[in-house]
């Protein structure tokens, strides 16, 4: 199998579009097809998608990813799959609609039912079991609204005619024949993101389940991240390919980064930033905000676990100035607006638009612009708003020095935004440690590829992996300390204005 002449499909299915990429046994992409779908906002702090969209959209990219490579099905010896985590589908096995949009994982309308289900005992009232605090990030709380709220469902629910799934568990489904024998699977890493997979055992808690009124005939079977889950059936263009890969986009990420040894960790520059650490096969709770997130789990092998620090909005924040106030007409010039400037000048943007995610989990936060005066211009407001992701990312990394009683030397990164040289920079600077990137930056789906080549045996396994990662560029800190400290100081002081911001007054204005 280990054959020049074959290659790996992986699709990555995100936030703002699917891609389609063929990578060859080198772990170098050959071709690329890409297609945005569109951001669904029916009211403030809803965000939705259309899974009829995604699904047309996955089978275009993987025809222009093909073409684009001069290859048919054949020369594929395998597709991997990796998504948005926490987006919610929810649809009838016997037509094959969804009953509703895709909840996404930005969303923010389940904020009374996670309050509702935490009752007395608080937002870590199934940590202990799940990894997760209740919060509107996870996929269960967004399940039961589905349920609640959309006419019809929790009969179709009951009667065993619904099913849910991530994004992962819809395309594979639609992928190996739908309404015709669709598989219904998900992997250990999109499981450990919906609060009701119990983290240590990796099945269904079915106490929970219950809690949150979900049937557990709508979940999907959990399986390993690098295993043949079906063939291609429905779509054309894959008819009779393994589909042998499934893995959350972040673990994909830290697969991709070859970050297979305790204590190495990855930070993806993507709509948000998620920032993991590995632990190895020891499931270390967090005492300062984290996740404790299953890493990947390859066939038969024992779970890797992962601490991880997820933060809601960073590039999104870059569309924000983009779409919302019109200050620049292409996400890649806000590099050279934000040069205008030498500084912030005292401007600080904190974006939480869907709250505050890691380390402080508080959705009753909401965005803020401090420090402004006079002076201030669009340039301050463009640096401030690419600081936002460095200053997030290095609340995340205390978060990871403090839990796992090592101090990281080195942060790997990937993502659209690394790019981003100035940001770069900062980013170390406010680290105070080196930030690598490596020569392929789409290691998302490169992660995706390299489980599922590893399920049919067209790569040996981690070593071949560690054997392809390149470096392509390292920044090196050159702030002293002094100053990096101020500006956390002014940081902190400007995160703790968003707090406890939405009341009923707030919601009153936004109905």
């Amino acid at each position: 199998m280990n054959d020049e002449t074959m290659y790996i499909l992986a699709i990555d299915q995100g936030t703002t579009s699917t891609r389609a990429i063929v990578f060859d046994h080198g772990g170098q992409i050959i071709s690329t097809g890409q297609q945005e779908h569109e951001q669904i906002f029916p009211k403030s702090g809803w965000v939705e998608h259309d899974p009829q969209e995604i699904w047309r959209n996955t089978r275009k990219v993987v025809g222009d990813a093909l073409v684009g490579a001069e290859i048919n099905r054949h020369q594929l010896a395998a597709v991997g799959i990796t998504n948005q985590r926490e987006t919610a589908v929810v649809w009838d096995k016997n037509t094959g609609e969804p009953v509703y949009n895709a909840i996404v994982w930005q969303d923010t309308r389940t904020a009374k039912i996670c309050d509702e289900l935490a009752g007395d005992e608080g937002a870590d009232k199934y940590k202990e079991r799940v990894g997760l605090p209740l919060a509107t990030y996870f996929s269960g709380p967004k399940v039961k609204w589905i349920l609640d709220n959309v006419e019809g469902a929790r009969e179709k629910a009951e009667a065993g005619d619904l099913m849910f799934g991530n994004t992962d568990s819809w395309l594979v489904w639609n992928m190996t024949g739908g309404v015709n024998g669709g598989v219904h699977v998900t992997d250990v890493t999109n499981a450990s993101r919906t609060m009701l997979m119990n983290i240590d055992t990796l099945d269904w808690n079915e106490d929970i389940a219950k809690d949150m009124s979900i049937p557990l005939s709508m979940l999907p079977e959990i399986k390993s991240s690098s295993e043949i889950y079906g063939y291609g059936r429905k779509q054309g263009l894959l008819i009779d390919t393994p589909i042998a890969g499934i893995l959350g986009d972040q673990h994909a990420a830290t697969f991709g980064q070859a970050c297979f040894e305790v204590g190495m960790a990855k930070n993806t520059y993507g709509t948000g930033n998620f920032m993991l650490i590995n632990t190895g096969e020891e499931l270390v709770r967090s005492e300062n905000g984290l996740l404790t997130t299953v890493c990947y789990k390859i066939g038969d092998n024992k779970p890797i676990y992962a601490l991880e620090g997820s933060i809601a909005v960073t590039g999104s924040l870059v569309q924000w100035v983009r779409d919302n106030l019109g200050l620049i007409k292409d996400a890649p010039e806000i590099e050279k607006l934000a040069e205008q400037v030498d500084d912030n000048g005292g401007c600080f943007v904190v974006p939480a638009f869907s709250g505050l995610f890691a380390p402080h989990w508080k959705a009753d936060a909401r965005g803020a612009i401090v420090g402004l005066t006079r002076f201030h211009n669009k340039g301050h407001i463009a640096r401030a708003a690419l600081e936002a992701t460095a200053f997030q990312s290095r609340e995340v990394l205390d978060a990871m020095n403090a839990d796992s009683g090592v101090d990281l030397t080195e942060l790997k990164v990937d993502g659209g935004m690394v790019k981003n040289e100035l940001l770069m920079q900062f980013q170390a600077d406010i680290l105070g440690v080196p930030v690598v990137r490596p020569k392929v930056i789409e290691t998302t789906a490169l992660g995706a590829a390299y489980a599922a080549g590893i399920a049919v045996g067209y790569w040996d396994g981690e070593q071949d992996v560690i054997d392809n990662w390149a470096e392509d560029k390292r920044w090196e800190p050159t702030m002293d300390d002094e100053t990096r400290e101020r500006y956390m100081r002014l940081w902190n002081k400007a995160v703790e204005r968003t707090f406890d911001w939405m009341d009923d007054d707030v919601e009153a204005l936004q109905a």
